[in-house]
């Protein structure tokens, strides 16, 4: 992945280092990303049911405030941060791109960059969640950690790999500003467990998609792909499938209680995102289950 050469973004907050400050909380009902990935790996190495962990994951604490946004220091974004830092900002420059074209203007999400756990107006983040976006800040949550977990636990290498964690939670955002995010959590609030689940499911593909939308669009204006770019991508939404999740850790899979899709259908939406770079392509509601 071509991405030493990009801006950095000025949208980044760092709070690394302040993680022993806070301790390991919850997050809100209805945050989307890939944390439920760690969740439920957590939940079996200690022994805890993971079904009791999400449940507690579903309250939000009440008056925690988050520190005031801090801007990286100057030359303080090395490595990883960095990388995340340059991602973002390809983000910015694609969807500002996409919006402008559709007569709208993008509201830049901002990166939150922190170790160990840190408040969010969607409650405490940990980096046993993985990555998530709060539509209640509208801020992306990355413990960079993840990046080797994605490498070393789910087999998932490669910048573009990671590129894809962040594209996935940036499309989260633009659901959020097209005000598809509040219409799905209104549903859910009115529906049964399963078919809330399905709701999820289909803001998941959808998310996966518009990050192929991404990386369509910043390939075609800044040739931000290499060979072996595409399967490390498809080879990372394969890995957080719901059914590759479950065999791994249950042995079994268990349709009904998915939250985030199959990998057959977060690899088939990435690619659709890749292969048509139109937001109107990501339509996983109009499609049954979201296949």
């Amino acid at each position: 992945m071509r991405w030493r050469t990009g801006r950095t973004s000025s949208n980044v907050e760092d709070r690394r280092g302040e993680g022993a400050r806070f301790g390991r909380g919850t997050r809100a009902g209805g945050i989307g990303g890939l944390g439920l990935v760690i969740v439920i790996v957590v939940a079996l190495a200690t022994g805890v049911d993971p079904l009791a962990l999400l449940g507690v994951m579903e309250s939000v604490p009440t008056g925690q405030q988050a520190p005031a946004p801090k801007a990286p220091r100057a030359g303080a974004l090395e490595g990883p941060a960095r990388f995340a830092s340059v991602v973002l900002a390809d983000t910015e420059d694609s969807w500002s791109a996409i919006f402008s074209a559709a007569g709208r203007r993008y509201e830049a999400p901002r990166l939150v960059l922190y170790d160990g756990a840190t408040p969010s107006a969607c409650g405490t983040g940990s980096a046993a969640m993985g990555p998530f976006y709060c539509p209640l800040d509208r801020k992306v949550y990355l413990d960079l950690a993840f990046f080797r977990e994605l490498d070393g636990r789910f087999g998932a290498p490669g910048d573009f790999a990671q590129a894809y964690v962040i594209a996935h939670e940036v499309g989260h955002h633009v659901q959020n500003l097209l005000g598809i995010s509040d219409k799905v959590q209104n549903l859910r609030a009115r529906a049964g467990e399963r078919e809330s689940n399905a709701l999820s499911v289909r803001m998941e593909l959808q998310a996966d998609c518009l990050a192929g939308v991404w990386a369509q669009h910043a390939n075609r204006a800044r040739k931000l792909l290499e060979p072996g770019d595409l399967e490390e991508g498809l080879r990372a939404a394969a890995a957080v499938g719901d059914d590759t999740i479950q065999r791994r850790t249950q042995g079994h899979v268990v349709p009904e209680s998915w939250t985030h899709g199959s990998a057959a259908q977060r690899v088939r939406w990435f690619r659709r995102g890749l292969e048509r770079g139109r937001v109107e392509a990501c339509d996983t509601f109009a499609r049954a289950g979201g296949s």
